[in-house]
């Protein structure tokens, strides 16, 4: 199982968000390649990187002088800084072309999740173009139902429901965030990541909530070859959790493959 440190990037800082809301912000790093070299550095083989600023449709900031928004500016710098490290990147991505600007600034993969909700054939275009194993799709739920825009607005569709209907389209990997638990230390929600991976057929990344070692141990045991990875942020960026105990408890080998 694969760990992937968070990088979310906010007008170009490195911040953690409590349950993804934009006015329970902590800044952690005004420079995010040196994040990243500091993850690859202790035994990262995956980076994950969300432009929160065009998750929110905050119109991406670009700065003075510059034709580029400065979160893309920062995927660039990050890809620079660790140039043998595949990053996973989205919030934002709601087009063909966004997916491709990401994949051309140095992401090896792009994730879509307000799209995927609304308007799934994009998606099913998005696997034809660039592959199946360069596309996510992004499930974000609360209480079952899943949120876009940010996690903004909530739909009436079902995680389940949005994970077959990306399976029918080509994708064959998704990230799953249980919104209630991103940024809050609670735990993560293993069982209905297990479930979405049975009922969708899908690999799954989980994402939201990890406190502790022992959520990584619960992910892998519960995996079976369908949970792929966990994506882990605030507790790395707290010191609860140390990325290399993280690492062997999920049983990552420096000789995995990278998926």
């Amino acid at each position: 199982m694969i760990v992937f440190p968070a990088i979310d990037l906010r007008r170009g800082r490195c911040v953690r968000l409590r349950q993804g809301r934009a006015e329970d912000e902590t800044a952690y790093d005004d420079d995010p390649a040196a994040v990243a070299r500091r993850w690859v550095a202790q035994g990262a083989q995956w980076l994950h990187v969300v432009n929160l600023d065009g998750a929110f449709g905050d119109g991406h900031g670009t700065p003075h002088g510059s034709r580029r928004p400065i979160n893309l500016q920062r995927l660039e710098e990050i890809h620079a800084a660790v140039p043998e490290t595949p990053i996973q990147f989205g919030g934002g991505v709601r087009s063909l072309a966004d997916a491709e600007k990401a994949l051309s600034l140095g992401a090896r993969r792009v994730i879509l999740g307000t799209v995927a909700a609304q308007n799934p054939d994009l998606v099913a275009e998005a696997v034809r173009r660039f592959g199946a194993e360069r596309i996510v799709a992004g499930i974000d739920a609360r209480d079952g139902q899943v949120a876009t825009h940010g996690w903004r607005q909530t739909s009436d569709t079902g995680a389940t429901a949005l994970g077959r209907a990306m399976r029918l389209r080509g994708v064959t990997r998704a990230i799953y965030t249980d919104i209630a638990r991103d940024g809050m230390l609670t735990g993560v929600n293993a069982e209905a990541t297990a479930a979405l991976a049975r009922f969708t057929g899908l690999r799954i990344i989980a994402a939201g909530g990890v406190a502790s070692l022992a959520d990584v141990a619960r992910l892998k045991a519960k995996a079976d070859g369908s949970i792929e990875g966990v994506v882990i942020g605030q507790a790395l960026y707290t010191g609860a959790v140390s990325l290399p105990e993280a690492i062997r408890a999920a049983g990552q080998t420096s000789s995995e493959p990278h998926p």
